[in-house]
């Protein structure tokens, strides 16, 4: 993944300016700042929720930035928002399979994939021990 130079906004106010990025397969990055320091807005950026006013994003360098949201999801990348943006009614693990209906092509959840979760994220299992198996 490929940041170059983005800039964006909300509404014709700056937010980014200039923004160069590079994270390279395998990697890990978090993004740190204040309340109102722009990582939301590079993350909408990113998943195609806002457009950048410059700039480009690039995946494995192909550009990305001009596309619809739900085709960035199809090349996995994808926005997991605060706690307040989840589907309150749903369960955690509803949650986690919402997130994987894109990438199933019999669109229902299996027992392998919350598997693969509970074994990336082990406090899933601990945390919902009643539907830790389906």
């Amino acid at each position: 993944m490929k940041l170059d130079g983005i800039q964006a906004g909300y509404n014709g106010m700056p937010v980014l300016f200039d923004i160069n990025v590079q994270i390279n397969e395998g990697e890990m990055v978090a993004v740190l700042g204040a309340n109102g320091a722009g990582k939301s807005t590079i993350l909408r950026v990113i998943t195609g929720l806002l457009h950048p006013t410059a700039g480009a994003v690039k995946f494995r360098e192909d550009p990305i930035h001009g596309l619809p949201p739900h085709e960035i999801v199809q090349r996995e990348i994808v926005f997991v928002p605060q706690r307040r943006r989840i589907f309150g009614g749903l369960t955690v693990r509803e949650n986690l399979e919402l997130g994987a209906y894109t990438h199933r092509r019999d669109r229902q959840p299996s027992a392998r994939t919350w598997r693969w979760s509970c074994t990336s994220f082990p406090n899933l299992r601990r945390g919902s021990a009643s539907s830790a198996e389906p």
